[in-house]
């Protein structure tokens, strides 16, 4: 059997729709979908299915959302006998591999991310954060950048290290606007704004991982029984006492993606599988290494065809 690695997206993937044909067909994703409604308190189901779009898009709806749909596919194929070595996900994604991994329980994951979503919205009012996507530009100018205007009174740092060629930048609005502006000059082929509420992963995030170390407290977790990557350091982690721990600063810290994907090719996977809606970090797995295998499985159409390909290579 091929040796796969799982990988979740983050916010950004989510879609009015969503695992709307996989409750249709499997009973596993009605009782994991009326457990999500249940944790949550609200339909958030209903949501997935049938929006509305601004209220999905709201983070606190978002997270638990993309999360369900997600642990619904990965659960789908570990009864049709298909189970990663390893495991990672991008920001909010990270939950779905600690569920995967046995840490914790799927209900606990859901009505976590729904409360990190809610914290992370409150930490920093609409209209006062930004992002932005600094495109073919080295990642230490990008780092430099930021740092000199720290040093001269602004806030912004790189908080997303996705592929080579793509850092994305957080912080203040007049922060994210004065370094789109300096790495622009500096040679940036594109930096463009991300119709995002918050600046996710940056320092303005602390009040968010606070909160969130409290709510942490009140949940049971497990070593895990397969290896994980964490976005803090692009490492593996396995023990409980080092998974909460990076769970607490993974809220207000950046994302290591690229190292998230350079620890797994050591590791000899043969394939990535995004695991969940959009095809977001199979895009970065191009740009990472153009030869990686990487497969999405986000609906009935694609679970087929995934079957289908490890038939063919078994």
């Amino acid at each position: 059997m091929k040796k796969l690695a799982f990988i979740f997206p983050g916010q950004g993937s989510q879609k009015v729709g969503m695992g709307k044909d996989l409750y249709e067909k499997y009973p596993l994703a009605q009782k994991m979908f009326q457990e999500a409604d249940e944790r949550l308190g609200y339909s958030i189901s209903e949501m997935c299915f049938n929006g509305p779009s601004d209220q999905l898009q709201l983070t606190a709806n978002t997270q638990p959302a993309i999360l369900t749909v997600s642990l619904i596919i990965a659960k789908i194929l570990e009864e049709s006998g298909v189970k990663p070595v390893i495991t990672a996900g991008h920001s909010l994604g990270e939950y779905c591999a600690l569920v995967t991994a046995g840490v914790m329980d799927f209900a606990d994951a859901v009505y976590l991310v729904h409360k990190r979503g809610q914290y992370m919205q409150e930490a920093v009012p609409v209209g006062v954060g930004a992002m932005a996507a600094i495109i073919a530009l080295d990642r230490q100018i990008i780092v430099d950048t930021c740092s000199s205007l720290n040093e001269a009174g602004y806030t912004v740092q790189a908080v997303n290290f996705n592929c080579p060629g793509q850092v994305v930048v957080a912080g203040t609005v007049e922060g994210v606007e004065k370094a789109m502006e300096e790495l622009k000059a500096a040679g940036a082929k594109k930096c463009v704004l991300l119709p995002v509420s918050a600046p996710f992963h940056s320092t303005l995030m602390q009040p968010a991982a606070e909160k969130l170390a409290l709510e942490l407290d009140k949940i049971t977790l497990h070593d895990a029984q397969i290896p994980i990557v964490t976005n803090v350091t692009g490492g593996i982690v396995k023990t409980e006492a080092e998974i909460r721990a990076s769970l607490i600063k993974q809220a207000a810290q950046p994302v290591k993606w690229e190292d998230c994907i350079a620890t797994m090719q050591e590791f000899a996977v043969d394939a990535f599988v995004e695991v969940g809606p959009g095809k977001v970090l199979s895009g970065f797995n191009k740009r990472i290494n153009r030869s990686l295998t990487t497969l999405n499985v986000e609906d009935i159409d694609s679970l087929q065809k995934m079957l289908d390909y490890l038939q063919e290579v078994v």
